[in-house]
């Protein structure tokens, strides 16, 4: 059997290290040889992002990843379990996915024909700028970069402009001043040089860019059943996989863009590292009670606001409410 995936980002560890070895030579040992895999990187695929769902509903993709950021465009609800500051640490990241994957598979299958297999995250996004700040609510004022519709809310009610700017432009916007802070991920914001144009990067986590994996019903369906469960179960294995790295990787990027000892990935910078205080805490569930949910709800729906209270209300002990 030859099975097509359609995986996440190109280039970034969890992709490399993680889900073209899977896809290229585990699954084959896993299945004694029934199974071989060709896998593409989302964003060399030639799809947009907003369109891998009806795609995979369709079984033009029989297999893909769906990054939950960008198809939240089309489907608001997907969003539900990385709004920005809702989860400020791995930890309560993983509590959050959890108690919401019964609706997400009920979602994916009802709506798209898609069985889903895997929910996967990158390492922590966080705050970098290019002159001091002590914390959240130093943002007044300042121009931001963002990658999403959520981030720039957040960023407005601290006071900031968000300034939305694809990853590959972050470092020269802010080199040209176009934006004097960054939010992107503890690690991709080393690896592009973000420790030689920034001065401080903030601890807290604004969010994390989720993504799930599945499968095509009918084409998943017409597998054999020993195959599923051999899927299955090496799925499962990679996705623990790769939340133990995106923890580790938060971890490396804050300790390579500082200089700190702990860094092993060659590259140095001298950052400051600026520690989430009780004041930013407490600004940040303001933010999430009285800007962040409200927004989500007025762009999803009385079906979002079901959801989160049935999932997630009991999670954060905050109710969604329609008005």
């Amino acid at each position: 059997m030859h099975l097509k995936v359609i995986g996440g980002l190109a280039d970034v560890s969890q992709f490399v290290r993680f889900e073209e070895p899977f896809w290229r030579r585990r699954i084959t040992d896993l299945t004694a040889g029934r199974v071989v895999a060709e896998i593409q990187p989302f964003d060399r695929s030639g799809i947009r992002g907003q369109e891998m769902l009806q795609l995979m509903r369709l079984g033009v993709v029989p297999f893909g990843t769906v990054i939950l950021p960008i198809a939240a465009t089309e489907e608001p609800e997907l969003n539900a379990v990385d709004l920005p500051g809702l989860s400020p640490d791995i930890g309560t990241l993983r509590r959050t996915v959890d108690a919401f994957l019964p609706r997400l598979t009920q979602l994916l299958k009802e709506r798209y024909g898609i069985e889903l297999l895997g929910v996967y995250t990158y390492p922590a996004q966080v705050l970098f700028c290019a002159r001091p700040f002590a914390g959240l609510g130093d943002l007044a004022g300042r121009r931001v970069r963002t990658s999403s519709v959520g981030q720039s809310e957040l960023v407005q009610a601290l006071g900031g402009t968000a300034v939305v700017i694809p990853f590959a432009e972050i470092l020269p916007s802010l080199r040209a001043g176009v934006v004097e802070c960054a939010i992107t991920g503890t690690l991709s914001g080393h690896s592009i040089g973000l420790f030689e144009v920034t001065t401080h990067v903030h601890t807290m986590a604004l969010s994390w860019g989720l993504s799930v994996f599945g499968a095509n019903a009918a084409t998943w369906a017409a597998l054999p059943p020993p195959v599923q469960d051999t899927l299955r179960s090496g799925i499962r294995e990679l996705e623990a996989q790769i939340w133990q790295a995106a923890d580790r990787e938060t971890g490396d990027g804050l300790a390579c863009n500082a200089g700190q000892p702990g860094c092993t990935l060659g590259r140095r910078g001298a950052m400051t590292i600026v520690p989430v205080s009780a004041a930013d805490a407490d600004r940040r569930r303001r933010l999430l009670t009285e800007v962040v949910l409200p927004r989500w709800v007025d762009r999803c729906g009385p079906d979002c606001v079901e959801a989160w209270n049935v999932y997630l209300a009991p999670v954060f002990g905050i109710r969604a409410r329609s008005d």
